[in-house]
């Protein structure tokens, strides 16, 4: 879609040539949602594809994500073979359901600042520990973890003028076996529920909920709980009205799933079944 009241797109080649943030300012990064809709309120588009960033950085610390990163960019790499929770991104890409085109435009950093509860890579950012890195327009930066970012359907935490820079998810985390479980109410259809969980090897399990939920949501347990504490533990940690409701589930559907498919996950992950 044209969107006819942009007057200048900034091409930024580093922090240095970022404007001063004003009202009617946008980032552009795939733009898959930017361009699907009429924005009247917007007059200015911040190109940051133009800022060059390397989309993935693997080091002995863990992986970093250009926020910039397109989806098919982080469904290529080859991973460290101790990351055993590796997979789970591959696994979190194609629940971004769109086609090759999407794929190639869609970027990690612009599904986490869209929100919406269905976003994929919100569940990888929030059950691998992601810590965001945010510039602020002064110049300085702060750090938050992705479980943090996200506060509600398309809400974010970035003040005004703030950009997500990366992620970083770290080595100790992508260490972990894990379970990746998803429904949807058709084949093709927008996530209900998408849950992930890991375990690490003393036994420290740990359930990521998106999807059903406004918001994403990480339970950590010592050891693996077992089937009621499981389930006591998520009635505790999601009130009613944290619940999602739109056309691609209702809440009462949405519980009933998220608890179901954390109980797989709880039984995938248990010392006698093998990850």
């Amino acid at each position: 879609m044209d969107l006819n009241t942009i007057e200048t797109v900034i091409r930024p080649r580093a922090r240095a040539d970022l404007s001063d943030w004003r009202a009617g300012d946008a980032c552009l990064a795939g733009g898959t949602w930017l361009f699907s809709e009429p924005q009247p309120e917007m007059r200015r588009l911040v190109d940051l594809t133009a800022l060059g960033w390397p989309s993935h950085t693997v080091a002995a610390e863990g992986l970093t994500l250009a926020a910039t990163c397109t989806i098919a960019q982080l469904d290529r790499p080859e991973f460290p073979p101790d990351w055993i929770a590796a997979p789970l991104i591959g696994q979190c890409c194609r629940a971004l359901l769109g086609s090759f085109k999407i794929w190639n435009v869609a970027t990690v950093g612009g599904n986490l600042c869209m929100a919406l509860p269905a976003g994929p890579m919100i569940a990888l950012a929030a059950a691998l520990e992601a810590t965001c890195t945010i510039w602020a327009p002064d110049g300085t930066e702060r750090h938050l973890p992705a479980t943090d970012f996200v506060v509600g359907p398309q809400r974010n935490a970035l003040r005004p003028g703030e950009i997500l820079r990366s992620l970083f998810l770290p080595a100790a985390a992508l260490a972990r076996r894990a379970a990746f479980r998803r429904i949807s109410l058709s084949p093709n259809g927008r996530s209900g529920a998408l849950l992930i969980g890991t375990r690490g090897s003393g036994g420290a399990f740990a359930l990521t909920v998106t999807a059903s939920t406004r918001r994403p949501l990480r339970l950590a347990f010592a050891t693996l709980p077992d089937p009621d504490t499981l389930r006591q533990a998520l009635a505790d940690a999601i009130p009613d009205d944290l619940w999602y409701d739109d056309v691609h589930g209702t809440p009462d559907w949405r519980c009933h799933m998220t608890v179901h498919l954390a109980q797989e996950i709880r039984a995938a992950l248990a010392d006698e079944v093998s990850a």
